[in-house]
């Protein structure tokens, strides 16, 4: 597969730091930051590249040659007119065969491609994007979906959303099919020319993959891997001391990941029983510091939560979706975030008024169950023996221990935990 990086960016910002280094050549820990993608991407067997530059084109073309060097080969798109991030692909289509990976040479990442591309094979669409939840969903694109993954809604920072939305980012990284770009309508001959008096330029975003919304035929790809801008001095300086701390490279999914695995009634909100009214969903008081601060230490913060609600016929699949939409989005108000949530929509009792029949069932994921942490480890590559299942419960101890976790009780009973707090931001200040 074919892997083109768009790599013709100026970098304004950054440039205050290295006015004379073209952005993808900028050295994280002594080394160019797209050198460190490719050597990422080379291991993982992508070793066929196209690369479109413009700005201090020579010297990027200069440095990496035809990729010998490392192992790989090189060939080159020179923009001499400005494009728009999109516009190279048309001029250089003839190059383009079925699926190949789209990626910005000012990112950084590290992350298992091979299941990335595998995903979008699996799901048969023409293009796929790499989404994540982050710090600041309010103020980036973000992506809504259906629950099959496919995209429906492409919003951007000035487009009008939902009140309460998923934490689902754009994080710039694409498998796209070629044909994908027959559906464009545009005359190729004359991108980078200048027509009534404007200049004609292909937007990524805006021409090519927003318009596949709603077709099926773009689906999402959820991950929690490394995958961050450089494009700021303090961006930078992160990213940096994300290296020299080994987040960057333990954050890839082909290596063990470790969790915090968090109950919600009681553990994240404010318990109040069934709780059937999204009104009635409130963050504890110091809930998202501590989840901040899960984020900041390299564990994975995932929900575990039984919701009997569902099967009582009391709270419908898309209400409860809406309950934890209002969950990340305050979350995210407050710079954190959550890498998964799972729920138990099951309830073995029957005899409810209005309940499901089809989910009155026993099944193996309802706590004390382990089956949500088992499918979360399965997920996201989780070694179970190092983390953490946190409750206010015992169906969350029980739950814990069933799946091999260590386990932290908020309250004061004695169900034989390991650790046993006053809050969830308690555990985190003894623990991380």
């Amino acid at each position: 597969m074919k892997v083109v990086i768009m790599a013709g960016g100026r970098g304004t910002r950054i440039s205050e730091l290295f006015p004379d280094i073209p952005k993808p050549l900028i050295p994280i820990d002594g080394v160019p930051v797209l050198e460190r993608e490719i050597c990422s991407l080379r291991e993982q067997g992508f070793v066929d590249y196209i690369f479109t530059v413009s700005h201090m084109a020579d010297k990027i073309i200069d440095y990496f040659g035809d990729g010998k060097k490392l192992g790989v080969h090189i060939e080159y798109f020179v923009e001499k007119e400005p494009l728009g991030n999109a516009g190279a692909l048309f001029k250089m289509r003839d190059k383009l065969d079925g699926d190949f990976l789209l990626l910005n040479a000012d990112s950084v990442f590290d992350v298992d491609f091979n299941r990335f591309v595998k995903y979008h094979q699996e799901h048969g669409g023409l293009a796929t994007i790499f989404t994540h939840p982050n710090s600041h969903p309010y103020d980036s694109v973000l992506i809504i979906t259906d629950k099959d993954g496919s995209v429906q809604q492409w919003l951007t920072k000035e487009d009008v959303r939902p009140q309460w939305y998923q934490n689902r980012v754009n994080a710039g990284l694409h498998v796209i099919n070629a044909s994908v770009l027959n559906r464009v309508d545009i005359d190729v001959n004359t991108i980078g020319t200048e027509v009534n008096g404007k200049k004609v330029k292909v937007d990524l975003d805006r021409q090519i993959l927003k318009p596949l919304c709603g077709t099926g035929k773009m689906f999402c790809y959820d991950s929690p891997e490394y995958v961050k801008d450089m494009g700021t001095p303090d961006r930078f300086k992160g990213v940096c001391a994300d290296f020299a701390n080994g987040t960057v490279t333990a954050k890839n999914l082909k290596n063990k990941q470790k969790a915090i695995f968090l109950d919600r009634d009681g553990t994240i909100n404010k318990y109040v029983g069934f709780l059937k009214d999204i009104d009635q969903f409130e963050l504890l008081p110091g809930v998202a510091e501590a989840i901040k601060r899960i984020n900041a230490s390299g564990y994975l913060a995932i929900v575990v939560t039984n919701q009997p609600v569902i099967a009582r016929g009391e709270v419908t699949f898309g209400q409860l979706q809406e309950i934890h939409n209002k969950m990340e989005t305050l979350l995210g108000q407050e710079g954190a975030y959550l890498d998964g949530i799972y729920f138990c929509p099951h309830h073995p009792d029957k005899g409810f008024e209005g309940e499901v029949p089809k989910l009155k069932i026993v099944c193996d994921c309802r706590k004390p169950k382990p089956g949500m942490l088992l499918k979360a480890a399965e997920d996201f590559n989780i070694d179970l023996q190092n983390s953490w299942m946190v409750g206010d419960g015992k169906n969350d101890i029980q739950a814990g221990k069933n799946a091999g976790c260590h386990t932290a009780l908020i309250g004061t009973d004695d169900f034989g935990q390991d650790e046993t707090v006053d809050s969830l931001l308690q555990f985190v200040e003894k623990r991380l």
